[in-house]
């Protein structure tokens, strides 16, 4: 029953904060709001105020912010004024953005709480394995990695993230001892235990930031998860992702949310409630980046039919653009069963 409400609120903030950036931006930009909901499926509560419908719906997992003339459809008024379809270009297209911008707003603000109250892993080494390819080209204890393969590295999880994703290549990492600067070519060497290719190092070392530091970590907590998302998906469509690795919202309940208060309890609230704000983080930060691509149905697609619209100073048909826009709708909600058939095949097939 907790991990259900903990998906629950996780979910609902992260979906909330989307759609309340189309709504804000909507609002600012004279355009009808028709309908503000929360989750999918029949509704559970509702009202209205001000021609707008706000919707409590009873799958938690997703939103919607329907706006006069969206998709070519007009409501009884005939699409005048407060009409999508009538709003100035760049009003339109703030107004799509906004969602996804929204979603690294409270990505942000988030990350700062979270470096306000925990510490974070930084790139200074707290040791480096014996006889291995680290230690061979000369890192010790102490040492700073700066980067690695001309990548900038900030936390040790972007050390971590690069070593990953390594087949065995040669690695030039940079690095900084006592204010020096150094660089070493270091192969890595595959360890059957982990499964992957290892230089020998571990870190970070944890330090608190204080001050405006506070600002500089939560955009290092930022920039790591939207590297991180994008690497993903580039294995995802690679092939290099299973089925296994892949998970939804029944997935990302049992899973993410589930596990991790499981592992947190024990550590009394402060550290549930720390742990479950990295996941509103990690979720907010895929929920942005996903919203951006140029798909059909998703903010990135309608943002590609307005650029071409801003580009060749005429819009595209709303009605052939509502076709593609539902095709995509289409897509989405046959992916949306595949995935949970997935989620239940990882989570009952174990």
């Amino acid at each position: 029953m907790m991990t259900v409400i903990l998906f629950i609120i996780i979910f609902g903030i992260v979906v909330l904060s989307h759609e309340f950036g189309h709504f804000l931006l909507a609002k600012m930009n004279g355009i009808r709001v028709v309908e503000f909901s929360v989750g999918m499926g029949p509704t559970i509560c509702s009202f209205t105020r001000k021609e707008t419908k706000y919707a409590i719906r009873l799958l938690p997992i997703g939103g919607a912010c329907m706006f006069e003339g969206e998709d070519g459809l007009e409501s009884e008024n005939g699409g005048g004024e407060g009409s999508f379809l009538k709003a100035g270009i760049w009003a339109r297209i703030a107004t799509v953005a906004a969602g996804p911008i929204f979603n690294f707003i409270l990505a942000f603000l988030v990350a700062v709480i979270l470096v306000s109250f925990s510490a974070t892993d930084t790139t200074i080494l707290s040791g480096v394995s014996v006889g291995s390819p680290a230690e061979a080209a000369g890192l010790t204890a102490g040492d700073k990695i700066v980067s690695i393969d001309g990548q900038k590295t900030y936390l040790f999880r972007d050390v971590y993230l690069l070593t990953l994703l390594n087949k065995g290549e040669a690695m030039k990492v940079v690095y900084k001892r006592e204010g020096e600067t150094y660089s070493a070519d270091i192969l890595p060497v595959y360890n059957e235990e982990s499964a992957r290719y290892l230089l020998g190092i571990y870190g970070g070392i944890y330090e608190q930031a204080k001050g405006p530091a506070v600002f500089r970590d939560a955009w290092y907590e930022i920039r790591y998860n939207v590297i991180a998302t994008y690497k993903s998906l580039g294995l995802l469509l690679s092939g290099q992702f299973s089925r296994k690795d892949v998970a939804g919202p029944v997935g990302i309940a049992v899973n993410v949310v589930g596990a991790t208060y499981e592992a947190s309890k024990e550590y009394g609230i402060r550290a549930i409630v720390l742990n479950m704000m990295n996941i509103v983080l990690l979720l907010s930060v895929n929920l942005g980046i996903l919203n951006l691509l140029p798909i059909p149905a998703l903010d990135g697609g309608r943002l590609v039919f307005l650029f071409i619209e801003l580009i060749r100073r005429k819009p595209i048909s709303p009605e052939k653009e509502g076709i593609v826009h539902f095709i995509g709708l289409v897509f989405f909600m046959v992916l949306m069963v595949v995935v949970l058939f997935n989620d239940l095949s990882n989570i009952f097939g174990r």
